[in-house]
């Protein structure tokens, strides 16, 4: 095994491990979550792999800027680094669905429980935490419509690199300003018992049986976004050496 694959061994087996775990230890209950409190494993690590993944793209957006700066010798195709940016949105996407997903799933058990079943309102709750999230997953989801919009690559990778950059500026009073301001549901919240601030990293309310699960598993959710991040970005890097390969080839018979 190459020295660079680690990373993929060591994510695999921190997921294997916290899914496990996770599952089948015994733990004390937080409160009114019971034993749905193990989904934190699973939901809390899903937005840290998304701002993990979403830096990746926007440092990459930026270096593309750089590289197509008019006073700068392009020395490298500027479209490789469009295929890094486009590959980190891309996956964290994926992850910001999950944690969507997985968060609903939570709410439904944990608030709802004994709602009836016909009623949609079981799966979504109006808290800020996750209108925040939604709004993230549009503006993301826009990124790739704006590259829909642009025939011409290079044009196409300066317009999304501008465009991400922005969408990645979001993430911040998103994830980490508004929700505290306001009162809602989690416990990062304005108002809840935690005092508005992320509980899982305190030293009290929160038992080190739950860190020796969620901290382990969140190092390994996010090697594991890396390895995806990776495995999309040699498939479009591939993409990109045919399209070039194709046009010389147009180019040569012309």
């Amino acid at each position: 095994m190459k020295r660079k694959d680690l990373y993929k061994v060591i994510g695999a087996g921190l997921v294997l491990y916290s899914i496990l775990y996770g599952l089948l230890a015994t733990l004390p209950e937080l409160g009114s979550l019971e034993q749905s409190s193990r989904n934190m494993f699973y939901h809390v690590p899903m937005w840290f792999v998304v701002i993990v993944l979403m830096t990746i793209s926007v440092v990459h957006s930026v270096k593309l800027l750089r590289e197509t700066d008019p006073d700068r010798e392009i020395t490298t195709d500027p479209l490789l680094s469009d295929a890094r940016a486009k590959a980190g949105a891309q996956i964290g996407i994926i992850f910001i669905i999950l944690g969507l997903i997985s968060g609903s799933i939570w709410g439904r058990v944990a608030w709802k429980a004994h709602m009836p079943v016909d009623d949609l309102s079981i799966w979504w709750t109006n808290d800020p935490i996750l209108i925040c999230a939604l709004v993230s997953l549009l503006i993301y989801l826009a990124y790739f419509l704006l590259r829909s919009s642009f025939s011409e690559p290079l044009q196409r990778a300066k317009a999304s690199a501008a465009y991400n950059i922005f969408a990645f500026a979001t993430l911040i009073p998103l994830y980490f300003i508004i929700p505290k301001m306001l009162p809602g549901l989690h416990p990062t919240a304005d108002g809840s018992d935690a005092g508005g601030g992320s509980f899982i990293f305190k030293p009290e309310g929160f038992n080190n049986l739950y860190r020796m699960i969620m901290y382990p598993g969140m190092i390994g959710f996010i090697l594991l976004g890396v390895w995806m991040y990776e495995l999309q970005n040699r498939w479009d890097r591939l993409k990109i050496k045919m399209d070039n390969l194709e046009s010389d080839r147009a180019f040569k018979q012309s």
